[in-house]
């Protein structure tokens, strides 16, 4: 088994693939990636038992047909050190070694057998297929994966939920914290179904859509996914468990109104939030008269911080505390020049959300407040 292939090319499609292998593994096979060659296409796959990666890549002057397990690290590393190059990948396969030569050298070392790669399971045939436009899933993801909890005492928070509808797909996540939830109505899938994402794969979706246009591909089964795009084939399994009822948290009627430049809100959140209990990441919002008026204080180091940004406030005056890291990743995820904050009671959580919404779409924020002691 031979080819020739990009080094540059080869090293960005390693790297893609390389995302969804775990530092550490039960199954030492899964330090590896898989090379498959076949009528001048190598599809190379990346597994962690839940998910796997797959990308096909042309390659020239290819010889033989053959599969053989690739130690990931040695790999990656490789070609991090000779990637503006042309190489030459040469697999003797009644022993096993690999010669991978460059222009001025060649590496050797050993492949492993490709029979112990797990394959994965096979998706239901009767699963459901969809074609959604990339730009709606990249932004679904990227609207909502920060917000998902790391805690895995409660496994299902800990994923992105797929609420599919027949005029639109929303999709959510929280930590109990923060909930965001996104509705994009540009597609009609014409089915009604959902699933829980894992971070992971989600995250590694993302990644690659950054750089791809092609339309997704999905494949939905009982247990698990199929995301096709480009020249990359992701599947992965749901997270077990019913996803609670989002839409019962988000407040129906928040009266108090306050609308602020996103861009002042935020750097005056960063400035303030660097002297707030290290504990409770706590900033007290004090809003009246077209203020909103942010302070911080640290007791165990004697530090404060105060702000007042200027803003639009309708309603009365109220004095809230929010912890001010959420705060901050609210904001650098909500696009626009300007946002809402929807209050209601100083117990009760606050909703955000930009002034103007992007055509078709719908992005909610809330997040529960912290007790203000005087």
């Amino acid at each position: 088994m031979r080819f020739n292939i990009d080094g540059r090319l080869f090293q960005q499609q390693l790297q893609a693939v390389n995302k969804v292998i775990n530092s550490k593994n039960a199954l030492s096979i899964l330090d590896n990636f898989l090379f498959e060659l076949d009528n001048g296409i190598l599809t190379i796959t990346g597994s962690d038992q839940e998910n796997i990666v797959c990308v096909r890549v042309e390659v020239l002057d290819s010889e033989g047909t053959g599969a053989v397990a690739v130690p990931a690290k040695t790999i990656i590393e490789i070609t991090k050190e000779v990637s503006n190059q042309p190489l030459t990948f040469n697999l003797n396969e009644s022993t096993g070694e690999i010669d991978i030569v460059f222009l001025t050298g060649n590496f050797k070392f050993m492949g492993v057998n490709a029979d112990e790669y797990p394959r994965g399971e096979k998706i239901d045939e009767d699963a459901t297929t969809l074609i959604i436009p990339s730009s709606v899933v990249k932004k679904g993801i990227e609207n909502t994966i920060y917000a998902v909890s790391l805690e895995t005492i409660r496994p299902m928070m800990t994923g992105i939920f797929w609420d599919i509808h027949e005029g639109d797909i929303t999709f959510v996540a929280s930590d109990t914290h923060k909930l965001v939830r996104y509705i994009n109505s540009e597609v009609n899938p014409e089915v009604k179904t959902s699933f829980i994402m894992p971070a992971k794969p989600a995250s590694i979706i993302k990644g690659i859509l950054d750089k791809e246009e092609s339309d997704v591909k999905m494949v939905l089964g009982a247990k698990g996914a199929q995301f096709e795009f480009g020249n990359y084939t992701i599947t992965c399994r749901f997270i077990k468990g019913n996803y609670p009822n989002y839409n019962r948290v988000i407040p129906e009627s928040n009266p108090f109104l306050v609308k602020v430049n996103r861009e002042s809100f935020l750097n005056a959140m960063r400035r303030v939030a660097i002297f707030a209990s290290k504990a409770s990441s706590l900033v007290k919002f004090e809003i009246a008269d077209n203020q909103m008026k942010l302070s911080a204080q640290d007791l165990d180091y004697g530090t404060s911080a105060k702000e007042t940004v200027l803003c639009e406030y309708e309603g009365n005056d109220i004095t809230i505390g929010f912890n001010s890291q959420f705060t901050l990743e609210i904001l650098n995820n909500i696009k626009g020049s300007d946002v809402v904050i929807r209050l209601s009671d100083p117990a009760r959580p606050g909703i955000f959300e930009p002034l103007e919404q992007e055509p078709n779409q719908n992005l909610v924020t809330i997040q529960m407040p912290l007790q203000v002691i005087e």
